[in-house]
């Protein structure tokens, strides 16, 4: 059975064009070798492809660990969360909640970066929730709260817990989920 965090492809490719936006905000924090900021790069690059219609599931599901791989690399906890967030929009093509995951990174990215600038967070998820569309918000509300599954991106796990877990509930709120 497909897990409800799987969404379909026509719907992974709409929230992909999110989960990159998210994560390319973020993207400035990024700072590594230049190979790794090469492969950072390209995977936002190649989110926006998938989300575009220009590359396949197949493909990019084959690429995703490449920016979890780089974000090692980075010189910062923002910059490596900042990664996090890139690497997250890029496994959307393998899953849809992953764009959650892209969302709450860049949060993450933007607290270590101003650590207890309150305001500043909260002004990243205004612009995450702003920036999300109406029919990427119905796409949302189809994933389930987070935490409430066994497995995937919203099941136990670092995404359920701290910022990150805030972050989602507060998205998932937000947009209106229904299974919130």
């Amino acid at each position: 059975m497909t897990s409800t965090q799987t969404l379909d492809d026509a719907d992974r490719r709409a929230i992909a064009r999110w989960a990159a936006a998210c994560a390319e905000r973020v993207l400035p924090l990024f700072d590594a070798d230049p190979e790794a900021a090469h492969a950072i790069h390209d995977a936002l690059a190649r989110t926006r492809a998938f989300s575009a219609g220009e590359s396949s599931a197949a493909v990019e599901i084959g690429k995703r660990m490449i920016a979890v791989k780089a974000a090692g690399a980075a010189t910062t906890s923002a910059g490596a969360a900042a990664a996090r967030s890139v690497a997250q929009a890029s496994g959307v093509a393998h899953m849809g909640a992953h764009a959650l995951g892209a969302a709450a990174y860049a949060v993450r990215a933007v607290s270590l970066a101003h650590p207890g600038d309150d305001g500043t967070v909260a002004d990243e998820i205004d612009w995450q929730v702003a920036e999300c569309t109406e029919s990427e918000r119905a796409i949302l509300r189809m994933l389930p709260p987070v935490g409430a599954e066994s497995g995937g991106p919203l099941g136990p796990g670092l995404m359920t817990r701290g910022i990150l877990g805030d972050t989602i509930r507060e998205i998932q709120e937000r947009v209106g989920s229904a299974s919130t």
